[in-house]
């Protein structure tokens, strides 16, 4: 990201990234730090009494909150309209600063504990940044500073030392906020440690520790001198940042933390006037940027804008706008560059065809060269993929459609008409063998390529991947798995596995859970079920949800015996074989006999499989008594077709 794009960026969303990866400098440097000897502890203790009677100094000099509940007056109105579409949100931000001036907290106990969720790129960030500002102003918090601490660095046990370190530098630094970052990455053994800091005000540590030039170090030594044995939250705003919802909460810290919670504070999705108005807004700073560093003059008429917002979508929010402009930027810069246009010159961004075209006067001057062009192998050899399947024509073309259905909705969110969001769950149906788990590989590939999906991954799992073996065990283990698939596809094979009857309590957990999970997570998720037909419309049956989640029901066909004999040639020539062409006709007289007869049990495409694997040890056996036989031809005695 370019310097003044990452000013933009950082003026419209805050700047956390940059404190996150500070703290990641920080706490590398920690870990690579040399442990202190045992040898040491007497100098620990020197250390110790010199570092407290400095504290003590500093204490002194502490600034002191001197606000009251009346120093909020007007704050809500002072902040109404900065941070687009956000009025309430921030309104319910500066509630939560308020409530301790009001309701003064017990002893020993935080000022505040807030939760703050909302999707990425909403302005969160940056509505917690001004109301700092305007806070410390008043007085009503120490310092507009934030301690972030970003809970993912820690994602094993082995992270103890650096977890505690870096908490207690947030407990004792000199400001009034810890934001916590990631809760959801933390090791589980850390979160009871978080939880007692909401509901109890401090946590005990399992060792004893001495502090040593700002850090907290370890020690045995039973004669050590001004030991930390807990760490305190007394006075201090936790803030809990995340964009999950408050029920993802509550599966990690448990329902009595969220209880302990003294607010809730939830960024609204954004909506197109506000999207027009953060895309109004860039351009300014755009204008603004390539009249200082480009010499160039720039302007726009009300469709640019339009079409500006409309790069925002519901998986990225802003940032497809910050991106389009950051693009926009570079090929102003690269126009600027490897171009003879003057200095001052005039150019006017207009939109024709879905293109960004830039004028100056009446002559047409080509950006889109300079600009960053969108990466379309993987699309072509995903397509490529897909084509090569035997068969699966119907099939072929429903999901190459899912690309011209949302480029559609993206022409149509430039253009700043509404947009038809098409449920992308599907349930796949047919018998064992016709391509179901292939085609969903595929899928999850080609969303990613075509920018439906951010991440694109595919996770398969069974029955035995998500009901648990006792009671309270199969929610948390339906949780683990839609979490490890957002952003790609989750494939549940013979999925009506799930329902066993009314009587499978953990069953009809498993799939209440998901039906949760699908919802709370219908954006950036897809969720395909596979399985035989007839049981998969039982299945569906189990939850009153499922049927209207999964309106798209793909049934894959049985192979003909055609199509299984391509599917054995290049099986075979994958193999390194090819077949001759004597045994081609009775290889296709047996598939067709075999799926006229019994398709349900042979297998489909795994029966093509199974033919060539018999065929290459058949022709092994052959070639033993047939000296200098064609190693790679497979006859037609070599296969077995009775």
């Amino acid at each position: 990201m370019s310097n003044n794009f990452s000013n933009l960026y950082d003026d419209l969303f805050g700047n956390a990234a940059e404190r996150i990866n500070a703290g990641r400098k920080i706490n590398r440097e920690r870990a690579a730090s040399s442990p202190v000897k045992s040898d040491d502890i007497h100098k620990m203790c020197e250390d110790v009494k010199k570092t407290a009677g400095e504290t003590g100094s500093k204490k002194e000099e502490k600034k002191e909150i001197t606000a009251s509940a009346e120093s909020f007056n007007g704050l809500d109105a002072e902040l109404n309209g900065k941070v687009f579409g956000q009025d309430e949100f921030i309104k319910k931000l500066i509630i939560s600063f308020k409530r301790p001036f009001v309701m003064e907290p017990a002893k020993g106990m935080p000022r505040n504990s807030v939760f703050i969720t909302g999707k990425p790129f909403t302005g969160r960030h940056l509505a917690l940044d001004l109301i700092m500002k305007a806070c410390a102003k008043k007085g009503i918090v120490i310092s507009e500073e934030i301690s972030f601490v970003d809970l993912s660095l820690y994602p094993t046990a082995a992270e103890e030392k650096l977890f505690l370190q870096d908490i207690y530098s947030a407990l004792s630094a000199e400001t009034s906020v810890i934001a916590f970052e990631n809760i959801e990455e933390c090791h589980p053994s850390f979160i009871g440690n978080i939880v007692s800091l909401v509901k109890e005000g401090s946590f005990t540590l399992s060792e004893r520790y001495v502090m040593q030039k700002g850090n907290l170090v370890g020690v045995t030594n039973a004669l050590a001198s001004g030991t930390v044995g807990s760490l305190s939250a007394e006075g201090k705003y936790l803030l809990f940042m995340s964009t999950k919802k408050i029920g993802k909460l509550a599966d990690i810290c448990g329902a009595p933390f969220v209880n302990a919670l003294g607010d809730i504070c939830e960024a609204a999705e954004l909506k197109e006037d506000s999207y027009k108005a953060i895309a109004g807004t860039e351009f300014e700073k755009i204008k603004k940027a390539a009249a200082e560093k480009l010499k160039l003059k720039i302007a726009a008429d009300e469709e640019f804008i339009t079409f500006a917002a409309g790069k925002a979508d519901k998986n990225t929010n802003a940032k497809g706008i910050l991106t389009f402009f950051e693009g926009l930027l570079k090929g102003l810069a690269g126009l600027r560059l490897e171009t003879d246009i003057e200095n001052e010159a005039e150019l006017t961004l207009k939109v024709a065809n879905g293109l960004v075209k830039v004028f100056k006067g009446e002559e047409e001057v080509d950006i889109t060269k300079y600009m960053p062009q969108g990466y379309m192998g993987e699309i072509d050899a995903v397509k490529a993929e897909l084509e090569n399947i035997v068969g699966l024509k119907e099939i072929k073309e429903y999901i190459l459609g899912l690309e011209e259905y949302y480029k559609t909705q993206q022409k149509r969110r430039e253009a700043g008409l509404k947009t038809a969001e098409l449920s992308k769950h599907m349930i796949f149906t047919g018998n064992p063998g016709t391509g179901k788990t292939t085609i969903a590989r595929i899928v999850s590939r080609y969303l990613k390529a075509i920018g439906v999906l951010t991440g694109g991954q595919l996770i398969e799992v069974s029955r035995a991947d998500l009901v648990g073996r006792y009671v309270g065990h199969t929610a948390p283990l339906v949780n683990q798995v839609i979490s490890s698939a957002i952003g790609g596809v989750l494939f549940i094979d013979e999925a009506y596995s799930l329902y066993r009857g009314k009587d499978d309590s953990f069953g009809l957990e498993a799939i209440d859970t998901l039906v949760k999970g699908i919802e709370d997570n219908r954006e950036n998720l897809i969720v395909i079920l596979a399985g035989y037909s007839n049981e998969m419309k039982e299945f569906l049956t189990a939850n009153s949800g499922l049927e209207s989640r999964f309106p798209n029901i793909i049934e894959f066909p049985d192979y003909t015996g055609e199509e299984l004999l391509e599917i054995a040639k290049i099986n075979a020539a994958s193999r390194g074989y090819t077949i001759d062409e004597g045994a081609l006709l009775p290889l296709k007289a047996y598939f067709n006999t075999v799926q006229a007869t019994q398709a349900t049990k042979a297998g489909n495409g795994r029966l093509a499989r199974n033919v060539i694997e018999e065929a290459i040890l058949n022709q092994s056996k052959r070639l033993v008594a047939e000296e200098g036989a064609d190693l790679s031809t497979l006859l037609s005695g070599d296969f077995d077709l009775t």
